[in-house]
């Protein structure tokens, strides 16, 4: 007997219909003897629907009742989830955050996962019952409803797995693993059999949208191993431990035949850049501009400073999210007077492309081979970034598609056969 944690998000839970599919799933794998929680998102698009009415009601709400608002979503799917199993003959039940209860930080709107007490959950399993949970959403110290930031749903299926002990947490998407790039701009890509946590979170943080950042990091320093399916298969599917979607796993569990010199190349299309000119060349000059900004919890990225000026100035450019550029400039614009700089330049028509694996480490050549194919294509890099297993790099929004197909080719990504 297995006990497995299964997470269906927003598409997979977008109707009846569908929720009666992901209750058959379910049952295929009580069936097979196991032990089964179930995470679920709340239906495709019902999140923005609540946040939109929290706007309209208030554009200064306090955000404990935000979270009363939005976390409605997924107490609805988990509901709708565990009467669809009754009827198909599956004893079920829901829990809502707070009665299990899933502990959380008081940062509402963006609460931290402190504690999940299975005391309750494990007495259910035991029983035969299917457990259903609403993802994003748990309690805080004040017994107020609390939740996680979007995405929240996959960091509460990690979380479930790893406080449950769990073999495995299945997330099912609406993609059936991870692949090498974007299958939609580039068809010959590769769908990866495992791919290492560390390598997760870098395309995660770098653009690919497969699963949340938070959930990759908590499943990392957990060590819950994940696997990534589609939920969009027939009902005659393998079951998960057979289907071959894309296992998240350690590096030593991946080990060094499956290693590969570039696991996948990720681009981002949601960054900003901006320029402060002439900002005195002099020391703490940095600071005073980066200090505010991260008071502020905007998270900065690629930093360049340029040669110094004649007149003892620097030009800085820098990205930031671009949901993040109104923000930024109105910081920077208060503390014009303290960093010094004249003017202030943004470009919102930028790509940032990563291309990440942790064969880097062993091999050189990895950021040369990026700068030579991009170089060869006419593409211009406007600044680089990198990390022990990444290199990014900053082009113009319009050459996004070309630089992910051309770095594809030239670091052996492409397929044999595009049904591969």
């Amino acid at each position: 007997m297995a006990r497995i944690v299964m997470k269906f998000g927003g598409t997979s839970m977008a109707g009846i219909e569908r929720i009666r599919s992901v209750a058959a799933r379910v049952k295929r794998e009580v069936a097979a003897g196991n032990q089964v929680a179930v995470v679920v998102s709340a239906m495709a698009g019902e999140t923005d629907r609540l946040v939109g009415f929290c706007r309209e009601a208030s554009s200064l709400y306090d955000p404990k009742e935000y979270d009363v608002v939005v976390s409605a979503g997924e107490q609805i799917t988990s509901g709708l989830l565990a009467i669809a199993l009754q009827a198909a003959g599956v004893p079920a039940r829901s829990w809502l955050g707070w009665q299990l209860p899933i502990a959380t930080s008081d940062a509402h709107a963006s609460a931290r996962i402190e504690n999940i007490d299975t005391t309750a959950l494990d007495a259910s399993l035991a029983a035969g019952e299917v457990a259903v949970i609403p993802g994003f959403q748990g309690v805080d110290d004040d017994a107020r409803v609390s939740t996680l930031g979007r995405g929240g749903s996959d960091t509460s299926a990690v979380a479930m797995a790893a406080a449950m002990k769990a073999d495995r947490c299945d997330i099912y998407t609406d993609v059936d693993g991870v692949y090498t790039t974007d299958p939609r701009i580039v068809p010959r890509a590769r769908k990866l059999k495992k791919v290492t946590y560390e390598e997760m979170l870098e395309l995660a943080s770098v653009g690919a949208k497969v699963l949340q950042t938070r959930s990759v990091g908590l499943a990392m320093k957990e060590g819950v191993r994940v696997q990534v399916l589609s939920s969009f298969t027939g009902e005659d599917a393998p079951m998960a431990d057979t289907l071959p979607g894309t296992m998240i796993v350690s590096e030593e569990e991946l080990g060094d035949m499956e290693r590969q010199l570039i696991t996948g190349i990720a681009h981002d299309k949601n960054e900003a850049k901006i320029t402060l000119i002439a900002v005195p060349d002099k020391p703490g000059a940095v600071a005073a501009i980066f200090a505010p900004l991260a008071t502020a919890n905007i998270n900065v990225d690629m930093i360049i400073q340029n040669i110094a000026h004649a007149a003892g100035s620097t030009d800085v450019t820098f990205t930031v999210p671009g949901a993040d550029l109104a923000r930024s400039i109105e910081v920077l614009n208060q503390a014009r007077e303290a960093i010094g700089y004249t003017n202030l330049v943004h470009d919102t028509r930028v790509a940032k492309i990563s291309v990440v694996g942790v064969g880097m480490r062993s091999h050189a050549g990895v950021a040369s081979t990026m700068f030579t194919t991009l170089g060869a294509r006419g593409i211009n890099i406007q600044a680089i970034s990198t990390s022990e297993i990444k290199v990014s790099v900053l082009i113009d929004e319009d050459e996004t598609e070309l630089a992910v197909r051309v770095l594809h080719t030239a670091y052996g990504l492409d397929a044999e056969d595009v049904a591969a």
